[in-house]
């Protein structure tokens, strides 16, 4: 509740909304290592979650039916075991891991980000997979579970694929409202959300609702090069300082 907690907290919740909305969702969990800077790990994931699942929700409406209905499927049935698999080994690890994990997530995707712009990564469109699709839900699933960060694997598998930008997003956005809602029940089991955690999600409601009604807005108006360079500057520190920060503890 101290005010650096909320100098933090709203931007990050603004700006994930943002990428809810209009951008794909990969920036989306930027909030979480934002926010890991100033708490817990788990505290920021059990924070980030009923907020995303409420930017899922609101974003839903704006693609409904969109979206790529045989890639949403593998996906998600996919990330079921990726999300058991990172349950069961968030039960034993001190929370310096996880601080780790997501600073290396953050800059992970940075590096991931420029090296495809760079074309030293290249997917060409093909047909569509679905054990390749199982794959890249499985990786989603833990990653996502890990740091709220299953966007690089979901987008490697849909850019593989000739895919318009709307049906894109729109599959983006069914795909990980069916993730956050089966992250659910191990965040319950692992004992992560608290009153307090409850009470700040709530109180940050309306300023998820506010970055995703800006990100649909701004899906048709802003190039997105632009919204993904901020994306990276933010990546790049938070992750760089939550390494720093794991490794000295």
């Amino acid at each position: 509740m101290e005010p650096v907690f909320w100098a933090l907290a709203i931007p990050a919740v603004v700006f994930a909304g943002v990428s809810k909305g209009g951008f794909g969702s990969g920036a989306a969990f930027a909030a979480t290592p934002i926010l890991a800077l100033v708490v817990e790990p788990a505290v920021a994931l059990a924070l980030m979650l009923p907020l995303l699942m409420l930017m899922d929700v609101a974003a839903l409406r704006a693609y409904w039916r969109g979206w790529h209905a045989p890639s949403a499927r593998v996906l998600i049935l996919g990330a079921i075991p990726g999300i058991a698999v990172a349950g069961l080994l968030y039960d034993h690890a001190p929370p310096d891991l996880f601080r780790f994990l997501i600073g290396a997530l953050a800059v992970g995707f940075v590096a991931f980000q420029l090296a495809q712009r760079a074309g030293w990564l290249a997917f060409g469109a093909g047909a569509f997979a679905a054990r390749t699709g199982y794959l890249a839900g499985a990786t989603a699933g833990f990653t996502s579970f890990i740091s709220h960060a299953g966007g690089p694997p979901v987008a490697v598998f849909l850019l593989s694929q000739p895919i318009r930008k709307t049906v894109y997003q729109a599959t983006v956005v069914i795909v990980f409202w069916a993730i956050n809602l089966l992250k659910l029940v191990p965040f319950l089991w692992l004992g992560f959300f608290t009153v307090q955690s409850a009470t700040l999600s709530l109180m940050l409601a309306p300023v998820a609702f506010f970055g995703v009604w800006l990100g649909v807005r701004l899906h048709h108006m802003v190039p997105e090069s632009y919204f993904f360079a901020l994306t990276y500057v933010l990546l790049t520190v938070t992750g760089a300082r939550l390494i720093w920060v794991s490794l000295a503890g």
